[in-house]
């Protein structure tokens, strides 16, 4: 009964944040806080909080999505026994990401982004088996790269004297590399893609929050925040390349995959390509417009698999999903919504997002090979969802046909919200903040969004028709173009490395020479003062060879 509570005061929260920032948006309102913790020499140690109407209205979207999946989370999870420590971790989550949304400092973007890299691991081995193991363990590596270049960059501007990237005219370029590095890594960006889909082994309900508002979009939303400095620099060339390789490639790795879970992963992940994509080229505006209605869309898409994979007894290979639309339909219709939101066909949410930043980008100055990857990135989305449409609802391979499926109320109920959202957010938000775009185009460029739908659609169902065996091109395909293997025998390798490395120094030299230095100095400070020593300085004695000790190491 507390976790409904706390779903409703969240939803409540969430909506009134919206209003917030309508007001500030309107009026042009920022608010600054500052709270000066520590001062030494010209450094200073600061606390801030930044509002105005885009932190305002990020929040507004990850507290309403988490009011749902903690609605959800009740009826999914009720059999578990550790559901309490579940919905504290998920909590736990939700504040780190707030503190990151609400802070332009480094310092405090540093506990907020050490926040949601630990606790996501934490949610990733929840269930406490060897995959979970593994897939947190590649999860927390990939992001600790980025941390590093966090920690590097705060390092590197107590040169400057302060914290606060919102004071500065400009940047230095060392630094804004830096930055760039670390949002990388945690927007999934090729070469640090591969721990996406393997965060799938997290229950249901933290996929939908984690990679729908909060972990992915972080590095998104860190860039938006911190695009003037960006425009400076000379990295938005790469950064579109990168970005751009990105897309197409979870669009093949998409195609031939059979992983529910997993398919939704890739498919973030050219979304999260994408954001970046128009982010380079200096509308970071637009691409906060697509994180939005793609947190919408996505949090649906992933409420909607756990209910199948919940009455399918946990299986998650969709050549065993077939003819679902007659048991499900509620369910089934949510999920078609959402699918049709994320390829963006005409008058869904994320239509409006997709049809504008595709329109942009064919009005700008590109590479041609940038906008090659972007157009065949496209048909690729349409091509893996019509896949799994077909798979979904048309196939009559499914095993389990004759269950019987249980209605959920709570699961139900959750989706109602989201589902209306992925019909009309993006229709409200373009209306309210995105309408003052002049788009001039010619009738081909205009209508190649639809023709390249219907070249998806066509894709999708050679693909479906093609039987796969197991062969080298599939490897190549189902390990993210081998990525998979490089990071695991690189991990292996420096695994190996500190194990003997920890043999060699740890056990060697500390315990064997290192404390046998210090017994032989305790036996002759005994012997010397074993009458002062014996009854009252003892506990002196021991406490000062521990700080002798810590001094030394």
């Amino acid at each position: 009964m507390k976790f409904i509570m706390f779903s409703l005061i969240f939803f409540l929260l969430g909506i009134l944040m919206f209003f917030f920032s309508l007001l500030f948006y309107y009026y042009d309102i920022i608010i600054m806080m500052d709270w000066e913790i520590l001062s030494f020499n010209s450094m200073m140690m600061n606390f801030l909080i930044y509002l105005d109407w885009m932190s305002l209205m990020f929040m507004s979207v990850v507290m309403v999505i988490f009011s749902f999946v903690m609605l959800y989370s009740v009826e999914y999870m009720f059999n578990d026994l550790n559901l309490n420590r579940f919905i504290y971790l998920v909590l736990m989550f939700v504040y780190s990401m707030f503190l990151m949304i609400l802070s332009p400092s480094i310092l405090s973007i540093m506990i907020g982004w050490d926040g949601l890299g630990l606790i996501s691991y934490c949610l990733i081995i929840f269930y406490q088996n060897i995959m979970s193991y593994n897939s947190g363990m590649l999860t927390i590596l990939c992001n600790r790269l980025g941390d590093i270049s966090l920690i590097l960059s705060m390092c590197y501007m107590m040169i400057f004297g302060s914290w606060n990237l919102m004071m500065y005219n400009m940047i230095d370029s060392f630094c804004m590399f830096l930055l760039i590095i670390c949002a990388m890594t945690k927007s999934a960006q090729f070469p640090f893609s591969i721990w996406l889909p393997a965060a799938m082994a997290a229950p249901t309900p933290v996929s939908s929050l984690v990679h729908s508002s909060t972990l992915v979009t972080a590095g998104v939303y860190l860039m938006i925040r911190f695009m003037y400095f960006l425009n400076l620099m000379e990295f938005n060339y790469y950064l579109l390349m990168f970005s751009s390789f990105t897309m197409f490639m979870s669009g093949i790795v998409a195609n031939f995959e059979f992983d529910l879970k997993k398919i939704i992963a890739l498919s973030t992940l050219s979304q999260l390509g994408l954001m970046i994509s128009i982010l380079s080229l200096g509308y970071s505006d637009l691409s906060f417009f697509h994180l939005l209605t793609h947190a919408m869309f996505k949090s649906l898409l992933f409420l909607c698999a756990g209910v199948m994979i919940h009455c399918l007894m946990d299986n998650q290979d969709i050549r065993f999903y077939g003819g679902i639309f007659n048991k499900m339909p509620f369910v089934s219709s949510s999920m078609l919504i959402s699918i049709f939101s994320l390829c963006g066909f005409p008058f869904f949410s994320g239509f409006y997002s997709k049809d504008l930043i595709m329109e942009i980008m064919l009005m700008n100055y590109m590479n041609m090979f940038s906008l090659l990857l972007l157009l065949i990135s496209t048909i690729l989305t349409v091509s893996y969802n019509f896949r799994l449409i077909l798979y979904l609802y048309f196939s009559n391979l499914n095993v389990n046909c004759y269950m019987n499926f249980v209605d959920s109320n709570f699961m139900n109920f959750s989706m109602i919200f989201l589902m209306l959202m992925s019909l009309f957010f993006g229709k409200m938000m373009i209306y309210m903040f995105f309408y003052s775009y002049l788009i001039i185009l010619s009738l081909i460029n205009k209508l190649m969004v639809l023709f390249l739908c219907f070249l998806g659609l066509n894709l999708g169902y050679l693909i479906y028709s093609m039987s796969f065996k197991l062969s080298l091109y599939m490897i190549f395909f189902n390990s993210m173009f081998y990525m998979l293997f490089f990071y695991k025998y690189n991990y292996i390798i420096f695994y190996s490395f500190g194990s003997n490395f920890y043999l060699m120094f740890e056990k060697n030299f500390i315990e064997n020479k290192f404390s046998l230095m210090f017994v032989k100095l305790n036996y002759l400070f005994f012997l010397f003062n074993y009458n002062k020593i014996n009854m009252f300085n003892l506990l002196k004695f021991f406490m000062i060879m521990i700080f002798m000790i810590i001094i030394f190491v």
